[in-house]
């Protein structure tokens, strides 16, 4: 690492873009990005960032002002996120994959002043250009909005962006959940918060000689704490436009990745894909996975066939909770997320608030160095996602339940709204996903609370089958029921092709309680 990058680190609050700027500065060829056929030094980098950072100015954008970005990944599109950054202005990264609705509430939540974007999110999504809300076109297709080169184009040679101050207070990002329960909310992530992720990265060896690869979108929290730190201490980043196993295997080797950062499906995949074994990756020794649960057994595989380290990383885009699973280093504590992260406080609460004692049962609540300012326009919820300590001190609620074990190691339980409350007793998900997982012919299993006359709440299971295998539901669900207990017992059982996900990997469980709630119309309808 450079003496420059090594003094702004050692600082107490930095600037990001400030470190890119660095590295340009001291190792302008040293390849930065690479996406497809395309590949940026530091110093193309550099100037590409600067570029876009005097276009956004030149657009009236100050520090502070929101822009919208709803794209596939791109060149481009890491471009225009540096760029804003450099003149100060949040970047609110959108989902492509999102509602047209969803997308426009999302816009309006967060007063963007400019929207980028590409010809396939226009085709999905018809927002006309204003004057209040201009869009650009990412890809350079009219379609979406005046071209990107244009609208570079329309910068003087030479000109340098306004300077900026900011401080650890400042607006850095505005990411929205993933919307599993309905219209996703703006996270507000600081210039602070997102300082720790790098000072963090630091401690996971990114640096000069890090290959980063990543195959997750750049609307995703999951990407960013990988992608951002590698450009700012000075790495190469690797990324691609979809995932795919066999191309994901190609590249890693290819480019020679140290690093990485995947949810617990893509590592399922790469395990499954043919290639796998055949593939040269010893110098990837440097894996990460967050954002979804990831099974006992898939991280046991994952240390036999894929030697290295392997990090769990248990947490919230919202941050506060956090807890890491050096899963080579603890091979017996699979079955946990780890410990609390070095700089992270966590609790457990009751339904009513009060701190329970170690041990206990309970919603995990979080208090560390990278805290979410608030939910964007949003005061009640904002209150509704924290509990103040007795000591006045601000956590972040999880919605998870989950007991730390004597050793301090966090035994994860279920999300709160997913628990199913059935004749008046709390029956949770995984225990019973974790019986129905020891089927032989199971490959995937989601139970689901669906409304019952009887119960309030009866369990019902979906499930995905091992490849080549045919079982009948009737009989999964009698071998199920008959090793739950009896409140545990699934009502239904239902055999799926395969489990609604988001695009980093989190199960649905909303879109099967829809599916459910149809097919249940449907037969009545037809009973009737």
């Amino acid at each position: 690492m450079s003496d420059t990058s090594s003094f702004q680190l050692a600082q107490p609050f930095g600037s990001i873009p400030a470190l890119v700027l660095a590295q340009a500065q001291e190792r302008p060829e040293h390849t930065a990005l690479v996406l497809g056929s395309t590949r940026l030094n530091y110093a193309q980098l550099a100037q590409g960032m600067r570029q876009a950072a005097c276009a956004l100015q030149q657009q009236g954008l100050q520090a502070g002002d929101v822009v919208a970005i709803c794209a596939s990944t791109s060149v481009p599109y890491v471009l225009a996120y540096l760029g804003a950054l450099q003149a100060g202005v949040v970047v609110a990264p959108l989902a492509p994959s999102a509602t047209a609705e969803h997308l426009s509430a999302m816009l309006d939540n967060a007063e963007a002043k400019l929207l980028l974007r590409d010809a396939e999110v226009a085709a999905q999504w018809p927002l006309a250009s204003t004057a209040e809300r201009p869009c650009i076109a990412l890809d350079d297709n009219p379609q979406a909005g005046t071209r990107w080169s244009d609208w570079l184009a329309e910068v003087p040679a030479g000109q340098a962006p306004q300077p900026i101050q900011p401080t650890p207070q400042w607006p850095f990002n505005l990411i929205y959940s993933s919307g599993t329960t309905g219209v996703p909310k703006g996270i507000v992530q600081s210039w602070g918060m997102r300082w720790s992720h790098v000072n963090r990265a630091v401690t996971n060896g990114y640096g000069t000689d890090a290959v980063s690869l990543c195959a997750t979108p750049l609307y995703s929290n999951t990407t960013l704490v990988a992608v951002l730190p590698t450009l700012a201490l000075g790495g190469t980043l690797v990324m691609m436009r979809k995932f795919d196993a066999a191309q994901y295997l190609q590249l890693a080797q290819a480019e020679r990745a140290t690093h990485t950062m995947l949810v617990p499906v893509q590592y399922q995949r790469l395990l499954d894909c043919p290639a796998f074994d055949q593939t040269d990756l010893t110098l990837l020794q440097n894996k990460f996975c967050t954002s979804a649960p990831f099974k006992t057994a898939l991280k046991s595989e994952v240390l036999r066939r894929w030697p290295g380290r392997l990090i769990e990383y248990y947490g919230m885009t919202e941050g506060g909770v956090r807890c890491e699973l050096h899963c080579h280093q603890f091979p017996d504590k699979l079955h946990t997320v780890g410990r609390a992260g070095p700089d992270a406080d966590l609790r457990f609460i009751d339904e009513e608030g009060q701190e329970l004692p170690k041990g206990a049962q309970g919603e995990i609540v979080g208090r560390s160095a990278g805290m979410m300012t608030g939910y964007h326009r949003q005061p009640d919820k904002t209150r509704e996602a924290e509990w103040i300590s007795p000591s006045g001190e601000r956590f972040i609620r999880s919605g998870d339940v989950g007991q730390m074990d004597a050793d301090g190691f966090i035994v994860l339980g279920d999300r709160k709204k997913d628990m199913i409350i059935t004749g008046g007793f709390n029956v949770y998900p995984s225990d019973i996903e974790a019986v129905m997982l020891q089927h032989p012919e199971v490959r995937e299993c989601a139970v689901i609370g669906v409304p019952s006359d009887a119960w309030g709440e009866s369990p019902v299971a979906y499930v995905v089958t091992q490849p080549g295998s045919s079982p009948q539901a009737a009989d999964l669900q009698q071998w199920l029921n008959s090793r739950v207990g009896k409140t545990q017992r699934v009502a239904d059982l239902v055999i799926h092709a395969q489990l609604p996900r988001s695009e980093i990997g989190k199960v649905l469980k909303r879109e099967l309680r829809t599916l459910y709630a149809s097919q249940a119309s449907q037969t009545s309808a037809s009973a009737a």
